[in-house]
């Protein structure tokens, strides 16, 4: 086999483990999105602050010491060395739900029945919130996520592909990073599981319930404060899985809620609606731009992977709104 085509295969490949990176981030936007209808700026800080909270007790550092320090002209930095990583991600999720909880309860229930744009602006305030909550609680540095995963490439891969190659070809095998693997057997499972609770468990069905029609929904009895509830824990829930993913490849920063954007192209893609729309959203997206940087990237000055989610998204506004599954509107007028 040429080098041309394991080379290719090699790109493919890092494409698809990258596709499953955004749609990790897109299925927050889409749970969210089906069962309020409302589309959640916030989800991309989400990840950033579930990741912040996970280093932080990860760390045993004392949320708000800058400012506790300050106030009380004390020097307190950490409770302990640290907890347990799996003890960790438990507290964590429970901070996800609390958060759910305050949402519901401080937003959402008073912006009951408004125009979609004021639920949207409301998000765009809640981002900017727990972004500078973050900074507040846990401090703007830089910070090292380690869960255990393994990372680096495989040299085992590299050793078994360096033999496909044509003999006296000068190939040195693929490098697929073993992180990314694990993303993408952890994104796998965790759509598995959502799809199990959403088609088998009484609250799933609700939740597809309150999707379809919320008014029929509350008159059978459905509370529509749980549900959201719900919905926004699981989303923190995606939002905590992306950012450890996130984080331990390029580590916590502030940049890191920037995800959010680059799940936009996949959500056009996909359908906002629609789960499997997200992953298969996410594969197109991130073998589209590997593919296209590496093909046609050199030709025109490279950096393509910038902007090629996004003119393939507009394509797909012109010529197919509602995405490869979303549902297609039709409005008399």
């Amino acid at each position: 086999m040429s080098p041309e085509i394991l080379n290719t295969v090699e790109v493919v490949l890092n494409g698809l483990m990258a596709g499953v990176m955004y749609s990790l981030v897109a299925l927050g936007f889409v749970l969210i999105f089906k069962a309020s209808g409302i589309f959640n700026y916030a989800q991309g800080v989400m990840a950033l602050f579930a990741a912040l909270t996970l280093v932080g007790f990860q760390t045993g550092q004392v949320p708000f010491a800058h400012l506790i320090n300050v106030i009380f002209g004390t020097d307190y930095h950490n409770w302990s060395n640290g907890i347990n990583t799996v003890l960790a991600i438990i507290l964590t999720m429970l901070v996800m739900i609390l958060f759910a909880w305050l949402v519901e309860r401080l937003v959402l229930r008073h912006l009951v029945n408004q125009a979609p744009i004021i639920l949207f602006m409301a998000t765009i305030g809640l981002a900017f919130f727990m972004e500078g909550l973050g900074d507040l609680m846990w401090g703007a540095n830089i910070k090292v996520l380690d869960v255990g995963l393994p990372s680096g490439g495989s040299f085992w891969l590299e050793d078994v592909t360096r033999g496909w190659a044509s003999e006296g070809a000068n190939y040195y095998g693929m490098y697929i990073d073993v992180l990314d693997v694990w993303a993408a057997g952890i994104a796998i499972v965790l759509v598995i599981a959502l799809m199990m609770f959403s088609q088998y468990t009484k609250t799933g069905r609700a939740l597809r319930a309150v999707a379809d029609d919320h008014q029929a929904a509350l008159t059978v009895g459905i509370s529509l404060r749980t549900i959201w509830i719900v919905v926004w824990s699981i989303a923190g829930f995606v939002a905590l899985v992306a950012g450890i993913m996130w984080g331990a490849k390029s580590g916590i920063q502030f940049s890191l809620s920037l995800i959010a954007l680059k799940a936009l192209p996949v959500l056009i893609l996909g359908g906002f609606t629609s789960i499997p729309g997200a992953i298969i959203g996410g594969l197109i997206i991130g073998v589209g731009e590997k593919l296209f940087e590496f093909t046609i990237g050199p030709m025109i000055g490279g950096a393509t992977e910038n902007w090629f989610a996004y003119v393939l998204a507009l394509l797909f506004l012109m010529y197919r709104p509602q995405g490869l599954f979303g549902e297609r509107i039709i409005e008399r007028v």
